[in-house]
């Protein structure tokens, strides 16, 4: 198989899937060299502190917030286009590939989720809510067991999105500067895209770009789910369009309905209470509905692997 830098992406994506899902970010290398999204999200708190003021007018903060949007587009672009100049021949193309691993989560995902559901099996509760808390935006303290793996299920199944579905979508549309804006603006959307009084209007602008960006690939990793689930298409249909996000919606009610469980409601964020629709039906998820959310995903990743083996076929 022959690599181009600019051509041959779906070739370049497979491998990038493969090479990622078996050795995804070392923890050795990370405390060595910091994962990229940890510059991004240094740089996107620094033009917070700098830029939004708070309680300024909506006009201003909206604009200043949209000016964090042009500075990240416009860096990762260069960025992306500089890297894909200077990558070329064997050596490049496989720095190339080992550089876009950086910016899916398959491993890290599934590792995530694993040091969630081991206490939770293990009856660690304790344990099992300082697993969650690192993948998950919510208040933790106070999760029973089945309110843990409610969580952590809904995590796992919006993360397949953003983490994966959505970075390889880019990558294949616009090689590493569409990779690297996809991960830059999630992040944003992450770190500032919120609705309480400091970022309703400095985040606007982050949140929906983000927004826009998922908009296809969170229907396709929708569809994976129930694929890789043999089910729930009727609750996705049905369900999805309840989330408060236009995106998020499709992967997490997809997952409720192959698990034949209710997901979602309402859940508290620094402290405030947020009213959410519940997705799917039945009781919520425990530990052996995580446990084979977690094989539905891993079937969703591989059946993404073939989405872009067929394209390779294809072309």
């Amino acid at each position: 198989m022959t690599f181009t830098v600019i051509g041959d992406r779906p070739e370049q994506l497979l491998v990038i899937l493969i090479v990622e899902a078996l050795f995804g970010y070392p923890a050795a290398l990370h405390r060595i060299i910091p994962h990229p999204v940890v510059w991004i999200g240094t740089l996107i708190t620094r033009m917070d502190r700098a830029w939004n003021k708070g309680g300024a007018q909506p006009k201003s903060a909206i604009a200043a917030g949209i000016a964090v949007v042009a500075v990240l587009i416009g860096l990762m672009i260069i960025i992306g286009m500089a890297l894909q100049a200077v990558l070329t021949g064997s050596l490049g193309a496989a720095l190339l590939i080992l550089i876009a691993t950086t910016g899916l989560a398959q491993r890290s995902l599934y590792d995530h989720v694993r040091k969630i559901l081991v206490p939770l099996e293990q009856g660690d509760i304790t344990g099992a809510r300082r697993a969650l808390a690192m993948i998950v935006g919510r208040d933790t303290a106070d999760l029973d067991d089945r309110e843990i793996a409610s969580a952590a299920t809904e995590s796992l199944a919006e993360s397949f999105c953003d983490g994966i579905v959505a970075p390889a979508f880019w990558f294949l549309l616009a090689g590493l500067p569409g990779l690297f804006v996809y991960k830059a603006i999630n992040t944003a959307d992450s770190l500032i895209g919120h609705k309480d009084d400091r970022y309703r209007y400095f985040g606007w602008a982050a949140a929906r770009v983000d927004d826009v960006m998922n908009y296809i690939p969170a229907r396709i990793a929708g569809l994976l789910i129930c694929l890789a689930g043999m089910g729930g298409w009727r609750i996705m249909v049905r369900d999805a369009p309840k989330h408060l996000s236009p995106n998020a919606g499709w992967s997490e009610a997809a997952m409720a309905g192959v698990l034949k469980v209710q997901m979602g409601g309402g859940a508290a964020y620094d402290g405030e209470w947020i009213a959410r629709a519940p997705l799917g039906d039945g009781a919520r998820p425990g530990p052996a509905e995580l446990k084979t959310g977690l094989a539905v995903y891993l079937r969703a990743c591989l059946l993404l692997w073939a989405l872009v083996g067929a394209l390779i076929w294809a072309l």
